[in-house]
């Protein structure tokens, strides 16, 4: 009996969920009211709170439930991502399950001013960047951590949602190639500077050396 109230209970959160983006698609958010919602899902208010305190508690618990999801995406693929040093392991993947749920992030992105589902989102990508941050560089400075993760998440979504708004023309292998050289060059910005200051100047020392020894070749050359 248990099972069965349950599994009648997910449909009805399903559908509520369902009902709330479809609602979405036609008017803003604050414009919806429970009745809406249950009108459009057929199903009486009373049921609806007994698993929603209102619309609100609906939306957020529908974007826990996306990124609930990722989650799971992100741990399953993060131990090969840590270990090759390259976002794509766990890149594609997320862009797979993106796009499956294109219409729903879409809803999302609009919506945000009345979920603050952006934010939310920047906050989930940094929070499973930190690691790999700490694992690839090993940062001394905490506010350049910062600024790099920064940079990072919310230019991922800036891309992410500028890749919806002109109808994915990109193909998706070159949108992950440039989210990578992003982030490479931003790495190397912010963690690897002195080193690659060294090696710049290693190699034009090196440049300086052979211009040189051309020169005194060609001297001999004239003698």
């Amino acid at each position: 009996m248990k099972n069965s109230e349950d599994r009648r209970a997910r449909r009805s959160r399903k559908l509520l969920k369902e009902s709330l983006l479809t609602l979405m698609k036609r008017k803003s958010f604050s414009e919806i009211s429970v009745r809406d919602v249950t009108d459009e899902a057929d199903m009486n208010r009373g049921t609806f709170y007994l698993h929603y305190s209102g619309t609100a508690d609906l939306l957020q618990n529908l974007e826990e439930d996306l990124l609930n999801e990722m989650q799971v995406l992100i741990d399953t693929h993060i131990p090969e991502t840590m270990e090759e040093g390259t976002v794509r392991p766990v890149l594609e993947p997320v862009l797979d399950f993106i796009l499956d749920r294109r219409e729903t992030c879409e809803i999302l992105f609009r919506s945000s001013e009345a979920s603050g589902f952006i934010q939310t989102l920047q906050q989930f990508i940094r929070r499973n960047g930190e690691p790999l941050i700490e694992t690839w560089f090993h940062p001394q400075d905490q506010a350049l951590t910062d600024y790099f993760l920064s940079f990072l998440t919310w230019g991922f979504i800036g891309l992410l949602k500028e890749w919806f708004d002109q109808g994915m023309s990109v193909p998706r292998e070159e949108l992950i190639a440039a989210a990578q050289r992003a982030a490479d060059g931003a790495a190397s910005y912010f963690f690897l500077k002195e080193k690659v200051s060294k090696k710049n100047f290693l190699t034009r020392r090196e440049t300086v050396r052979e211009g040189g020894a051309c020169s005194d070749r060609r001297k001999e050359t004239r003698l």
